[in-house]
């Protein structure tokens, strides 16, 4: 999908030549306040009873987050129109509240940029309060998918956003790395909005390993034979009611000259969920081609590490199946042999995401890595406890809570969740090693993570990202976010993945 081209410009904002110029509007107890970084801006529409903020209070501006305002500026700016957008309340004041105005930033910008389709260009006073974020935020928002539209998508994306900072080195350096962070969120978001009959198991392989090929790294691609020779049981059983059988994916990112830490990554790629024989009603059931949203992240993700240079080793182990009903499908009632050994009784299903889930962390934690984290949109559970903005993150504590913080500290939010020891017993199976769900419907997103526990090595830090709710947005846009795929949780992982390479 076309994206805007990003730049630095080192002009004034009120001299600026473009079709349009952004500002941020705070809201406060009195009304909008100007949120900083546009005094040209402000200097140019003068002081008296017509400035700036009352012009724009008299056009309904208010501050709140995602809120638009439109104005002529009538020749007191380069730019023939002022946008002015709403970032929200002022945040509290530590880290996270340093967090929160660069979300808003992003989510302002996100919201500008959706506001100006089909303009050529613009600038944006965003930049000074945070380069980065803005960044994000513009190309994030600027996001539209349109391949299966014939006749376009109306107006086009926003063609140029004007970045308004000093082009220095240091500058520069912060848009590389927001402009790269944020494709590698809309290729997820590609992935994720590709219709099923397009991505099903081999069509996936083949775009994950051009995805990993283009950034240079290792792939490695099972198809039914190789898995069957292996024993990849979990993933045999889910794909085995499809005429388009599964595949396993594995992406590796060397680390450099100089690599340190060792991550494993792990997605779950349901191309298609219909429940299996455990059908699934039909209303929403579309909403299943998203069931692979944690595949594509971690596809996204170990790309951007390669694109990033990151110093650490990560590999992407990447599950593939389509879950549908025939006559070869698996059943309830069924036992599964996972690679690796450990037997599965499947009472349900539609509880198949753990099924492959086991086989790749299985296969995952062989190559002895440091960490492992795997995501997944495991369960409607999720959706019930947190909404549908915020992922549940489970593993072992010191970890999980170390991946919260990024997830908060990249406003992708993220909560993290306990593993009750006295929810295994409810796992356990009269035929096999475990069963894949409960007897009830009690914590179903931490039964699913104790399910995923049992295939994790002892002493190994982990992490489950429950994203069911946050990768698929089923509304309407708000600021950076476009309806359908959202690429959650690719930027929490980059920041965690920064996070180990600089700190272990």
């Amino acid at each position: 999908m076309s994206s805007p081209e990003c730049a630095l410009v080192a002009e004034s904002a009120a001299t600026i030549d473009a079709d349009a110029l952004v500002i941020g509007l705070r809201c406060g107890e009195d009304g909008p306040a100007l949120a900083g970084g546009a005094d040209d801006v402000v200097e140019a529409f003068g002081d008296a009873d017509g400035g700036l903020l009352a012009l724009l209070t008299l056009a309904g501006a208010t501050g709140k987050a995602d809120d638009i305002v439109k104005l002529p500026t009538r020749g007191a700016l380069g730019a023939p129109l002022l946008v002015a957008v709403g970032l929200g309340g002022e945040p509290e004041s530590g880290e996270f509240g340093v967090a929160a105005v660069s979300e808003q930033v992003r989510r302002a910008s996100g919201a500008a940029a959706r506001a100006l389709a089909g303009t050529a260009s613009a600038a944006s006073t965003l930049s000074r309060l945070d380069l980065a974020a803005a960044a994000e935020g513009g190309l994030l928002g600027a996001y539209t998918f349109t391949a299966y539209k014939s006749n376009g998508n109306g107006k086009g994306p926003l063609g140029r956003l004007g970045l308004l900072v000093p082009g220095n080195d240091d500058n520069e350096a912060v848009l590389t790395r927001a402009l790269t962070v944020a494709s590698a969120v809309r290729t997820a978001r590609d992935l994720i909005n590709t219709p099923p009959n397009d991505l099903y198991p081999a069509s996936f392989a083949d775009r994950a390993a051009d995805i990993g090929a283009d950034a240079g790294l290792e792939v490695e691609v099972f198809d039914e034979h190789r898995l069957a020779e292996a024993g990849y049981g979990g993933v045999l059983g889910v794909g085995g009611g499809s005429s388009r059988p599964p595949r396993l994916v594995r992406l590796r990112w060397a680390g450099g000259d100089a690599p340190g830490a060792s991550v494993a990554l792990v997605g779950k790629g349901v191309t298609f969920d219909t429940g299996g024989i455990s059908i699934k009603p039909a209303a929403n059931m579309d909403h299943m081609t998203s069931d692979m949203s944690g595949a594509a992240a971690v596809i996204a993700t170990v790309a951007l590490a390669a694109r990033l240079q990151l110093p650490i080793t990560v590999t992407a182990t990447v599950p593939m199946a389509e879950n549908m009903p025939s006559g070869t499908a698996y059943r309830p009632g069924d036992v599964l042999s996972m690679y690796g050994g450990k037997t599965v009784e499947v009472l349900n299903t539609d509880a198949e995401g753990r099924l492959i889930l086991a086989d790749a962390i299985t296969r995952a934690a062989e190559d002895s890595p440091d960490y492992l984290i795997e995501t997944s949109t495991l369960t409607g559970a999720q959706l019930i406890a947190l909404g549908s903005r915020t992922a549940g993150i489970m593993g072992s504590d010191e970890f999980r809570d170390r991946i919260a913080r990024q997830a908060r500290l990249t406003g992708e939010g993220g909560w993290p969740m306990p593993l009750p020891d006295e929810l295994r017993a409810d796992l356990d199976s009269r035929l096999a090693d475990l069963a894949n769900v409960t007897n009830h419907r009690w914590g179903g997103m931490l039964s699913a993570g104790i399910f995923l526990r049992e295939f994790v090595p002892d002493g190994l830090p982990w992490a489950h990202l429950d994203i069911a709710g946050p990768s698929f947005n089923t509304g309407g846009p708000w600021g950076y976010t476009a309806k359908g795929g959202t690429g959650v949780p690719v930027r929490t992982l980059a920041a965690v993945l920064t996070d180990i390479a600089e700190n272990g």
